[in-house]
Parts: C-alpha cells; structure tokens; sequence
C-alpha cells in the first residue's frame, strides 16, 4: 500500500488508499481480482505509473485471498511477525556480545520455539493446525494439536 500511495501524490492518497480497499472487501478471490483491474483501469489515464504497478502487483496482493476466509484477517498484517523479530531484537541486545554463532543461534532457535507453543495455544488469534488442515495436502497437519482432542 504504501508504494501504492507514494504514486498517488499527497491530495490524492486518501482516495487511492479507499479505491485500492474495495479489492480487499470482496468475498472471493475471482471478485476481489476483477475489483482490482477496474480498481487500476479507472487510476491508469491520470495515475499511469500506479496503474501498471496495480497490474504487476496483482497476483502478490492477492494470494491471501485463497487461503479460507477465517485466515485471511489474520494474513493482512504483518504485526505477529514484526512483534517476533522486535522479541528476538530485544532479548539479543540483552546479551550484548555472543561467543560464537552456535551461542546466537540458540538463543534465536529458544526465542523461536517458545512463540511456537506460545501461538499453538492461543487459538483465537493465530492459525491452528485444524484450520489449516483444508489448505494443506499435508495429513500431519489434520494431527489434533491437543492431545486427546
């Protein structure tokens, strides 16, 4: 979005960000990429530059649109990911200096595994293995990650 805006100029950002949003409101992936050509077909004769990035950005943007509907809010953000790497930025400046890249790389792997069993048991906010069973071809997936469950 925001190399989107930078073609928009200052005036006309508000109004790009709100015609480039309708493509994310759409219910299917077929909707949301027809909402998105007519989205750049409508900006290309007085924003051509933003109109061709439109075009070669299209199948990027629109990937988490074929994931289910209920992952797709949780996809849209970068906010789990950039939290992880502020966690992992912050406990390393802790230590300072590490004796070796093995001594790093197991703080990093530590740091990495407790957000695993962090997120596997907070159901409501991230992905679960029984969500993902429909997008996966993979059967350890369709594994409860409860036991007994």
């Amino acid at each position: 979005m925001r190399n989107a805006l930078a073609h928009a100029g200052k005036s006309g950002r508000r109004v790009v960000s709100a015609f480039i949003g309708t493509a994310f409101a759409q219910e299917t992936p077929e909707a949301a990429s027809q909402q998105w050509r007519s989205v750049a077909d409508q900006m290309r004769p007085k924003l051509p530059k933003l109109a061709a990035l439109m075009d070669d950005a299209e199948p990027d943007v629109l990937a988490y649109m074929t994931f289910p509907k209920e992952h797709r809010a949780k996809l849209h953000s970068t906010n789990p990911i950039e939290r992880l790497n502020g966690e992992i930025k912050r406990r390393t400046e802790v230590v300072g200096i590490f004796p070796n890249e093995a001594a790093i790389t197991r703080l990093i792997g530590a740091i990495l595994m407790e957000q695993s069993d962090e997120w596997a048991v907070q159901r409501a906010r991230y992905m679960t293995l029984e969500t993902m069973a429909p997008v996966s071809d993979n059967p350890i997936v369709m594994l409860s990650a409860v036991p007994g469950a």
